[in-house]
């Protein structure tokens, strides 16, 4: 009976040792593995965008490499070893139980570097202007977006820090901008795709119904503009000239040139900008235009930095608590999918297949 009760037993873990690995660990890796990755990838990315924004301060070509696709393969192998041998002659039996198992992770990432076609479209081509009235209609300010993605309207100028591109403010800039915040707040702005004749353009319109204070607001950006005082929807272009007085010209940055603008903020070291390493920042009044992102440097890195990277034996940070920047930096990072083209997949693509 006992030799009997061994047997069973054997056979018994042999069956549950066999039954844990046909289990599958594909469905168990999947939380795991979505949150893991959305956090490495999107770490990556930001500390990507600073370090470059830190090139180009330095005067360096940024250097992007896109994650093309992450492909994780995982195994799960088991091997069990069970026998039994007793004697009828010679007292006493025996029972052998052994197992193996292995458990392997595979990581694929695929990195693609932007550069030629891809290095034009994505950083060097202008903002469509279809995209930017699209972050107004969803609601994004309007004094937040033209003051990062737009140069020019109607021949206005907006602030440019480069060294080799540096414009000064046009004072109607900002009051063109309160003026059109108030507007938007009100919901008095505007717009849509509307024909013309055998084409499709864009039109910005006021609302009709506006109250005294709005209408002078209208009033006003119509002056600033030299847009036609009777009219209110006008086409919206890009170009940096209108052809008359019921068109607004926008000209838009490209994303090249919104990075080269976020850089112009970033503080350096004293001692780089004597030894010629750099150039000092713009001499210019916060109360005229406030910096719109700040990167401080200094020896170590914060331990409550918003995002951080490490160049030239320095670290360079966004401070956590610097709310205005972190909205900023993350802006431009959105602003990236509008120059995606459709031939170019947007996201990297995560295959994990398990056995």
């Amino acid at each position: 009976m006992r030799k009997k009760f061994h047997l069973t037993g054997i056979f018994i873990i042999l069956a549950l040792f066999l039954s844990t690995g046909c289990g599958g660990i594909g469905p168990k890796t999947v939380a795991r593995d979505r949150f893991d990755y959305i956090k490495a990838v999107s770490d990556s990315w930001e500390k990507q965008m600073l370090l470059n924004l830190v090139r180009l301060r330095y005067v360096h070509a940024p250097v992007f490499l896109d994650i093309a696709s992450i492909i994780n393969t995982y195994s799960l192998e088991t091997e069990l070893e069970a026998g039994a041998s007793w004697n009828a002659f010679i007292p006493g039996d025996s029972q052998i139980v052994g197992g193996r198992g292995r458990y392997t992770d595979r990581p694929t990432i695929t990195y693609t570097p932007l550069v030629g076609e891809k290095f034009t479209e994505n950083l060097m081509t202008p903002l469509p202007v279809s995209g930017i009235l699209a972050l107004l209609q969803a609601g994004w300010p309007v004094e937040f977006v033209f003051r990062i993605s737009v140069q020019t309207i109607n021949g206005i100028e907006n602030r440019s820090g480069a060294e080799l591109m540096r414009r000064s403010l046009d004072p109607r800039f900002n009051s063109l901008l309160e003026a059109l915040g108030k507007i938007q707040t009100s919901a008095g702005l505007s717009a849509r795709v509307k024909p013309l004749g055998e084409k499709k353009a864009i039109v910005m319109f006021f609302g009709r119904e506006p109250s005294e204070e709005i209408l002078m607001e209208m009033k006003n950006v119509r002056r600033i503009l030299g847009l036609n005082p009777d009219s209110w929807e006008f086409r919206v272009v890009y170009g940096s000239v209108a052809t008359d007085d019921k068109e607004i010209a926008i000209q838009t940055r490209s994303m090249l040139k919104i990075m080269i603008e976020l850089a112009s903020h970033i503080e350096v070291p004293e001692k780089d900008v004597a030894e010629g390493r750099v150039t000092a920042p713009p001499k210019e009044a916060a109360s005229q235009f406030p910096p719109l992102i700040r990167i401080k440097n200094g020896d170590s890195l914060p331990a409550d930095a918003y995002v951080g990277v490490r160049y030239r034996k320095r670290w360079f940070w966004i401070d956590d608590r610097d709310l205005p920047s972190k909205r900023v930096f993350a802006f431009s990072m959105i602003l990236f999918s509008l120059t995606e083209t459709g031939g170019r997949a947007g996201a990297p693509i995560v295959t994990v297949p398990t056995n």
